[in-house]
């Protein structure tokens, strides 16, 4: 397609010319449909529905009557394959190469999104499902299995200790890698060095390590030497070890998203290296953050060999982390499904269900409180910086106007500057002329 560019007149002396144009020339004559970009067409839903129908109808009858073919899995894998070979041919039909391969690089990336999808909701319905018997009973989340054993009907019992015993070990393990892990990010981030380089090397080498090598390190570091009895610091400690290097790693990720021209307007302004990190970089960047101590809280929550050897097995509140066994969540699962009996199971998966709706909820509060990208202001936050604009503004005008009389104030001196003088010596010569003694 040529552009053609008229040359530009010569300019006369008072004699107007019209704007230079630029004309494209259409090809072929041909003028192309508008298409709405914010729809799919018809086309193309058709396509795609047409295929999945017939990837279906081919392995159904491939499974059915031609093959001695069976089981579900299978017929799955071969409907999508059909699939995606026959919605590659209908596309090539009506658009070329790239435009094929551009639609089935998303149907890949779709089919990716509603596996994952679907395997997340079979878990939860699955583990819900299995323990509903157990969760239906009230007792369940507010009993103990202090005065409850195996052969106990379900409306005997419960797991209110392990629900306790869970929160107070993933508090003490957040209070403990939150801020290591925010300021070693900060630190590999904003200083650097070669001490950095290996500190970032150490993390990463820490992201690998295996569960049961954690809880070993814990149990002879901590319960050996230091406390001499299983407890549930033991049990948060092993598990801020598991949590640290995930929150160091995603930590560093989104700091260094940050925009470096942020960092140098804060130094513009005089700020200094720490003010900036307060005031710029963590603000900037607090819903990744967010999401780096989410990653962590879900590694960290679920963790059963670190705890198994650290914390102890108890069927008992115990509200002291420093002071006697205190059992989780993930460690009442583990203890409830090894048993034979078919009510200690069904309490297992309701322990299972309690413990995935325990870290939904979490991740949700997480979200609401840090969500926010930078620069997304709740109401609250809003209505708070109009009130400091005002207040603001007021201070500036009532200084504005206070400067003005000053400045006036100076001017009056600078145009009489013997006005008192003179003043006084004429008093005083008023003074003489009235008492000439």
């Amino acid at each position: 397609m040529a552009i053609v560019t008229p040359e530009a007149p010569t300019a006369d002396e008072g004699v107007p010319r019209e704007p230079i144009r630029t004309t494209i020339p259409l090809r072929d004559g041909h003028v192309g449909e508008r298409r709405d970009v914010r729809t799919v067409p018809f086309g193309d839903r058709f396509d795609v529905l047409g295929s999945a129908a017939a990837g279906l109808a081919l392995s159904s009858l491939l499974f059915g009557w031609l093959t001695p073919m069976t089981g579900v899995i299978g017929w799955l894998v071969l409907s999508f394959l059909g699939f995606l070979g026959i919605y590659a041919v209908m596309s090539s039909l009506r658009a070329d190469r790239l435009a094929v391969r551009e639609r089935i690089v998303t149907a890949l990336f779709y089919s990716a999104g509603v596996i994952l999808l679907s395997a997340l909701t079979f878990v939860l319905f699955f583990t819900l499902i299995r323990g509903s018997s157990a969760l239906w009973n009230g007792n369940f989340f507010v009993e103990t299995m202090a005065k409850a054993g195996p052969l106990d009907p379900l409306t005997m019992g419960g797991i209110a200790h392990a629900i306790v015993g869970t929160l107070i070990q993933i508090g003490i393990a957040l209070l403990i890698t939150i801020p290591l892990g925010v300021m070693t990010a900060v630190f590999l981030n904003e200083v650097g060095g070669p001490f950095a380089r290996f500190v970032r090397t150490v993390s990463d080498a820490m992201t690998a390590l295996p569960s049961i090598v954690a809880g070993l390190f814990v149990y002879a570091a901590v319960v050996t030497l230091i406390t001499h009895e299983r407890s549930g610091f033991a049990a948060s400690v092993a598990i801020s070890v598991m949590m640290l290097p995930i929150i160091i790693r995603a930590s560093d990720v989104v700091l260094r998203l940050v925009p470096n021209n942020l960092r140098e307007a804060s130094y513009a302004l005089g700020s200094s290296r720490w003010s900036t990190v307060w005031n710029v970089v963590l603000p900037t960047s607090r819903s990744g953050l967010v999401t780096a101590v989410i990653l962590g809280t879900a590694r960290g929550i679920g963790e059963t060999s670190p705890v198994l050897l650290t914390s102890g097995v108890t069927a008992q509140m115990n509200l002291n982390p420093f002071s006697g066994p205190m059992i989780s969540l993930p460690l009442q699962v583990f203890d409830f499904v090894k048993s034979p009996e078919p009510n200690m199971i069904a309490r297992g998966f309701g322990a299972a269900a309690t413990l995935v709706l325990l870290v939904l909820t979490l991740f949700i509060v997480a979200r609401l409180i840090g969500g926010r990208g930078p620069g997304q202001l709740s109401d609250r936050q809003r209505r708070s910086a109009a009130a400091a604009s005002a207040r603001d503004l007021r201070r500036m005008t009532a200084g504005t106007e206070e400067h003005s009389r000053a400045v006036r104030r100076r001017s009056t001196v600078a145009r009489f500057p013997f006005s008192g003088t003179r003043s006084a010596a004429a008093a005083r010569h008023r003074s003489t002329e009235e008492n000439p003694s």
